[in-house]
C-alpha cells in the first residue's frame, strides 16, 4: 500500500469500455473516423482499440442478450466525448464523418464556454461529442 501522504496523480479518464451489437461494425465506425487502432483482441467477442492515448474496449453482447439492449429503454451514459486540439480539427473531422454517411446529431456549434463541437451516433446509438474545449484541448497528454 502507498503512503497516504502522498498526493494522488490522476491522469485522466483514458480508458471506457463499451457493450455493442456488432464488434465488427463498431471497429470500422471507431478505425475509420477517430484513427484509433487494434491493441489487443483477446477473442473473438472482445476487443481493445487505442488512439495512443486513450483506450477504448468493445464488447460484443451475446445475440441472445441484444434485444435487452434495444434503444427506447432509456440510459445512464449521456455522451462521451474526443478532445480535438483546435476548431479547425473539429471541422475537418465534421467533413469526413460527413463523408463516411454517419449519423449527425447537432451540426458544430460554438459554445457559451468557448468551446467548439458536434454530435454524432456510434452504430450502436451512443452518442459522441468531438469537442474542442480551450481549458483541456491544448493540454499535452503523454502517450
Amino acid at each position: 500500500m502507498g503512503n497516504v501522504d502522498q498526493p494522488v496523480r490522476v491522469q485522466g479518464l483514458r480508458h471506457l469500455a463499451l457493450k455493442v451489437t456488432n464488434l465488427a461494425k463498431s471497429q470500422a465506425f471507431y478505425q475509420t473516423l477517430f484513427d484509433m487502432q487494434v491493441v489487443w483482441q483477446p477473442d473473438e467477442e472482445n476487443l481493445y482499440l487505442s488512439s495512443g492515448v486513450d483506450n477504448l474496449a468493445l464488447h460484443q453482447i451475446p445475440a441472445s442478450e441484444v434485444q435487452q439492449y434495444q434503444q427506447g429503454q432509456g440510459q445512464f451514459l449521456d455522451h462521451f466525448g474526443f478532445l480535438m486540439d483546435s476548431p479547425e480539427s473539429v471541422d475537418q473531422l465534421y467533413q469526413r464523418v460527413q463523408e463516411q454517411g454517419a449519423t449527425i446529431l447537432h451540426p458544430p456549434k460554438r459554445h457559451r464556454d468557448g468551446s467548439y463541437s458536434f454530435y454524432l451516433a456510434d452504430p450502436d446509438h451512443i452518442t459522441i461529442q468531438v469537442l474542442y474545449e480551450p481549458t483541456v484541448s491544448g493540454i499535452q497528454c503523454e502517450a
